[in-house]
C-alpha cells in the first residue's frame, strides 16, 4: 500500500460523523499542494473539499509591512489566520477538508486541525524545485525570505514534532514515513 494510500484510509476514519479537518504543512516547494490533491482525490467515502492557506493571503501592504524580504514579516503578516479559523469552523456533516500551506501548525490554528500532516524536504532540494516552477529570480527570494521564515515557524512551533504524520517528502514519488499515529 501506497504512501498516499495509507493516508487517504486514515483520514477517511478521522472524526466520523463530522466535518474531518486536515492539514498538509511544510515549506514552499515541499510538495503540499500536490500530495494534498493527491488526498482530496484519494479519499472516496466521504466528500472532500480543498483549501489552501494562500485562498487567506493579506492585502501586499500588510504582507510586506516589514519589507519585501523579511522572514518576520513572511511568518507573522502573510496570512488573515482569523478568516481561515472562520471559514474551518463551517463545519456541515460528515466530510473532509484538506487545507495546504505553510505555517499551519502554529498556536493559532491548533485547535482547528484534527489530523495533521508535515513535510520535511531539505533546503537544496527546496530550492531546486523553486527554481524550476518559479524561475531563477525565485533563489533570492527564498533565501532572504522563505526559508528563514521556515526557520523562525520551526524555532516557535516545532511542526516536526507536533505533526500526526512526519513525512520526508525529498522524493514525492516515494515519500518516506517518519512518524505515524
Amino acid at each position: 500500500m501506497t504512501v498516499l494510500a495509507r493516508l487517504a484510509a486514515l483520514v477517511a476514519a478521522t472524526a466520523p460523523g463530522r466535518t474531518a479537518l486536515v492539514a498538509v504543512d511544510g515549506v514552499d516547494g515541499s510538495g503540499k499542494t500536490t500530495l494534498a490533491d493527491g488526498l482530496a482525490a484519494a479519499v472516496t467515502s466521504r466528500t472532500v473539499s480543498r483549501l489552501s492557506v494562500d485562498d487567506f493571503l493579506r492585502p501586499e501592504e500588510e504582507r510586506y509591512r516589514r519589507g519585501r524580504d523579511s522572514p518576520e514579516g513572511c511568518y507573522r503578516d502573510s496570512h488573515d489566520l482569523a478568516a481561515l479559523r472562520r471559514t474551518l469552523r463551517r463545519r456541515a456533516g460528515d466530510a473532509v477538508v484538506v487545507v495546504d500551506g505553510v505555517f499551519l501548525l502554529r498556536p493559532e490554528l491548533d485547535v482547528e486541525w484534527d489530523l495533521t500532516v508535515h513535510l520535511q524536504v531539505p533546503d537544496e532540494e527546496v530550492l531546486r524545485r523553486a527554481l524550476v516552477r518559479d524561475g531563477p529570480d525565485a533563489a533570492p527570494r527564498y533565501r532572504s525570505r522563505y526559508l528563514p521564515a521556515q526557520r523562525l515557524y520551526e524555532a516557535e512551533c516545532r511542526p516536526a514534532d507536533r505533526a500526526d504524520v512526519l513525512l520526508d517528502n525529498t522524493d514525492p514519488q516515494a515519500p518516506v514515513v517518519l512518524r505515524w499515529p
